[in-house]
């Protein structure tokens, strides 16, 4: 196991320790930037603007906090206590591109532009016991930069269990300085309660104390980082702050 995810276990114990995480490697400009790139290509609205964040409106002279319906409909009574956990999608749990693979485990047709592209999709080793395992133990949501017209059906694929209570997609992200920033305040959970799992360290720049990252993943068939966590999850799920683990979890990487 890495010592990366020995760290985070070992830190379980003392609940007051702060592990360090290595940093990732950034997004590449590889096959699923290109998708990416080309996926925006159809979408003549302006990025989307953080419209659940709270808003500040003047009553009769005064200034009041008004909060928005949030990301996500209430817990359900069978996660009630659970904490909540954001899952990223490319590069995290599968890799995609427009490049035919000979071992692609899904090809799913997305419609550009009026024309059918066929996507090659890769399931990072492992993923299969991460999801089983971490629907069992958490809330689970997706939560991915992508458009839900290639996202939902590669979910669809992928999620065998309904580990994922809810998918959100690009439009639920906040555009912030050229990056789609994954807004934890605005899911309707208490902080305390939410972890993020994701390879870009953009995606939560707003709430990095919340995250457990991971390395990005293309193509390493002996990849074993999801396999590894499921142990650190199995403890993390049994606590009742998750900043009593993961804050300040870069102070000493």
């Amino acid at each position: 196991m890495p010592s990366v995810h020995k760290t985070l276990i070992n830190s379980l114990s003392t609940l007051g320790s702060s592990p360090s995480l290595s940093s990732k490697k950034p997004r590449s400009g590889g096959l699923f930037s290109s998708l990416f790139c080309c996926l925006c290509r159809d979408q003549p609205e302006p990025p989307p603007v953080n419209n659940n964040a709270p808003l500040l409106v003047e009553e009769n002279g005064t200034v009041s906090k008004i909060q928005v319906k949030p990301l996500l409909p209430p817990v359900k009574s069978k996660d009630s206590g659970k904490i909540c956990v954001v899952i990223d999608l490319d590069e995290t749990l599968v890799h995609s591109s427009f490049k035919p693979v000979n071992n692609a485990d899904f090809i799913i047709p997305v419609e550009i532009d009026g024309t059918v592209h066929q996507v090659y999709v890769l399931k990072r080793p492992h993923v299969d016991e991460f999801l089983k395992r971490m629907g069992e133990l958490f809330e689970c949501v997706l939560f991915t930069a992508s458009l839900a017209k290639y996202a939902d059906p590669v979910s669809d694929l992928l999620d065998k269990w309904g580990a994922f209570r809810c998918r959100l997609f690009r439009e639920s992200c906040v555009f912030h300085r050229g990056n789609y920033v994954k807004d934890l305040s605005r899911l309707g959970r208490d902080l305390n309660k939410v972890i993020i799992v994701d390879n870009s360290p953009a995606s939560y720049i707003f709430h990095p104390d919340n995250a457990v990252p991971v390395a990005s993943w293309f193509d390493d068939m002996s990849d074993t980082e999801l396999l590894d966590l499921i142990p650190f999850f199995e403890r993390l799920s049994k606590v009742d702050d998750v900043y009593a683990v993961l804050k300040h979890q870069g102070a000493t990487s």
